[in-house]
């Protein structure tokens, strides 16, 4: 389930995503023997504690339970090796040292720490992620670019007519591949995806091995009751490029961004990006991507609640919530519009509880998590003076 506090832009319901069962906490009670009533005609005394019987889920619960579970089992397939491992914990533990040392480059330094890592911590943020996409699903199916066949209503649509919502994950590895295929998988109508993920680190080969799992049919992993493949390979591809986010400029994300409306998104990227780089030098980007992002197109972040970001004015220090440091700048398009383009935002959350279900199985406990949510559409501005 997903639970909000904080402002919405926009009065658009979301429908939870990720359901807490129903549960019911039951205390034990032991039987004591008491000594007959010597009064007559007093009634028996009841338990001051009664069990009871928890709700059964409902349907649509059941559904989303069994979906995030095939995300969870996408997981479970293409690591399996490193979830069995001698040194998993040895290796676990010095990725979380270097991530403690806010030491990246140590911690996504070779393949073998990013399996691990994309093991143990992408998971809960891939039925997080897939949860995010759907609740903007509208937004996302605006966006979708039509197909001939579409076009003209083709009543016998086919996977390789079917309209392509093209992605670029900024900061993007394992978590947000397996999320975007498992948001596609719930489409009703087929709808082609295509991701591009640009990291500093390596992730070029998990990418990959995760892409496969995710599209090759059930029957050729353990566990499986069906023979077909999560999401279809003529529905969903993966690109990845080994990128410093910093080097993009308005020369080189033209050619990254296309032509055509697209889903842009940050995952837990903004806010390192203002901590490592410097309010100026993320400004900047930020800038360059809204001189170059085709009109129409959506901007997500998702970030921790309560990002901060610090810099140094003079000799003092001083420190801004990296959602107001978001809106300075993006809104500030409204006013001074960038290559002829101004943002508009359309969802807002400060603060979003993701729980999982306790039905869920996989070899490390899965935790809840909590993000802020910012959505924005480019449009074009009416004065680019």
């Amino acid at each position: 389930m997903v639970k909000k506090t904080g402002a919405r832009a926009g009065n658009r319901q979301r429908r939870s995503s990720l359901p807490i069962p129903g549960t019911t906490d039951f205390q034990n009670t032991k039987k004591q023997t008491s000594k007959p009533s010597t009064k007559k005609n007093v009634p028996a005394k009841k338990d001051a504690v009664q069990q009871v019987d928890a709700p059964a889920p409902s349907p649509e619960e059941e559904a989303t339970t069994h979906h995030q579970q095939l995300t969870l089992n996408t997981y479970k397939h293409t690591f399996s090796d490193v979830l069995s491992s001698a040194i998993f914990k040895a290796t676990l533990q010095s990725v979380k040292q270097a991530l403690f040392d806010r030491d990246f480059a140590r911690a996504f330094s070779t393949e073998e720490y990013l399996r691990v890592y994309a093991a143990r911590y992408s998971p809960t943020r891939s039925l997080c992620y897939t949860s995010v996409l759907t609740s903007i699903r509208d937004h996302l199916d605006s966006i979708a670019t039509p197909t001939s066949s579409h076009i003209h209503n083709d009543p016998t649509p086919d996977p390789d007519t079917a309209p392509v919502l093209k992605h670029l994950s900024i900061g993007g590895g394992a978590a947000e591949t397996v999320a975007f295929g498992s948001f596609l998988s719930l489409s009703q109508s087929p709808l082609r995806g295509e991701i591009t993920l640009l990291d500093s680190a390596a992730w070029g080969p998990v990418v990959s091995s995760l892409t496969s799992t995710l599209t090759t049919p059930a029957s050729s992993t353990p566990d499986s009751d069906t023979n077909e493949a999560f999401i279809s390979p003529a529905l969903f591809t993966s690109t990845f490029s080994q990128t410093d986010a910093f080097t993009l400029d308005g020369t080189t994300f033209p050619s990254l961004l296309g032509s055509s409306p697209l889903l842009v998104s940050m995952m837990f990227t903004l806010n390192e990006l203002f901590t490592s780089g410097g309010i100026g030098k993320t400004t900047r980007f930020l800038l360059d991507l809204t001189s170059s992002v085709p009109i129409g197109s959506l901007l997500l972040v998702v970030d921790s609640p309560g990002s901060y970001s610090e810099t140094t004015l003079g000799k003092e220090a001083k420190r801004y919530p990296m959602q107001w440091l978001l809106d300075r700048i993006m809104l500030g398009t409204q006013k001074d519009p960038v290559g002829g383009r101004r943002w508009k935002k359309l969802e807002s959350e400060d603060s979003v509880w993701c729980r999982l279900s306790e039905k869920l199985v996989y070899p490390i406990r899965l935790e809840n998590m909590r993000y802020q949510l910012h959505l924005y559409k480019a449009e074009a501005a009416a004065d680019d003076s």
